[in-house]
């Protein structure tokens, strides 16, 4: 095993862990038939390339990767809705298994390119054959429009090497606003969805006779 498969085995444990713990809380409100504010989950562990690329950008020298750089080991947890991102976030506050170290709402507080994520940092216990290793790790919390958007972005960073065209950044800029005002909306249809749902439910009765009649 080389050096950096070493490095990283605790960060993919890390990640492998985390994964089965958040998909299970999941799996938790789908088996009581409440409506999940986790649609699914997501992890990796950053590349050895992009792992030298990053501190290169952040001038972090290679011995202090490990306190400096917080997202090598990563998991994105998507939502259907903008309200659940707070309802997982709520419920990341209430886990005893790791501790937060620091919160980013990019929600309320968007990147002048228009991202919007909330991301979390947590210091995540690993059991190792040397024992304890406490790692950082970095959850971001977005809805499936902020994601694809996200991931649009990463692309076009990548293909111009970080210096998008003016031009493109301004419809990025757009898009992201058009991507949160979808998000908004359907979070008002699913609230006045609930709303009917609930009207129903308390004059079923009524309904039920009306309808003999």
């Amino acid at each position: 095993m080389n050096q950096w498969d070493q490095f990283l085995s605790p960060y993919k444990q890390a990640v492998d862990e985390l994964k089965i713990k958040l998909k299970g809380m999941r799996a938790q409100f789908v088996g009581e038939h409440i409506h999940s504010p986790i649609e699914f989950v997501t992890g990796r562990v950053k590349p050895v390339a992009s792992i030298l690329v990053k501190a290169n950008l952040k001038n972090i020298p290679l011995e202090k990767i490990e306190t400096e750089m917080q997202d090598i080991a990563g998991l994105r947890i998507m939502c259907q809705f903008v309200d659940d991102i707070k309802t997982v976030v709520h419920l990341l506050r209430q886990r005893n298994d790791f501790r937060i170290v620091e919160e980013r709402n990019y929600i309320s507080n968007k990147k002048p390119s228009g991202y919007r994520s909330y991301h979390v940092v947590i210091e995540y216990p690993v059991e190792t054959i040397n024992g304890e290793k406490k790692i950082l790790a970095e959850i971001q919390i977005r809805t499936l429009a902020m994601n694809f958007w996200a991931t649009i972005e990463h692309s076009l960073n990548y293909k111009y090497q970080g210096e998008i065209p003016e031009d493109i950044k301004i419809r990025l800029q757009k898009a992201a606003e058009a991507a949160f005002r979808l998000d908004e909306q359907m979070s008002q249809i699913k609230e006045e969805v609930q709303e009917a749902q609930v009207y129903f439910t308390k004059n079923k009765e009524v309904f039920e006779r009306t309808d003999r009649n």
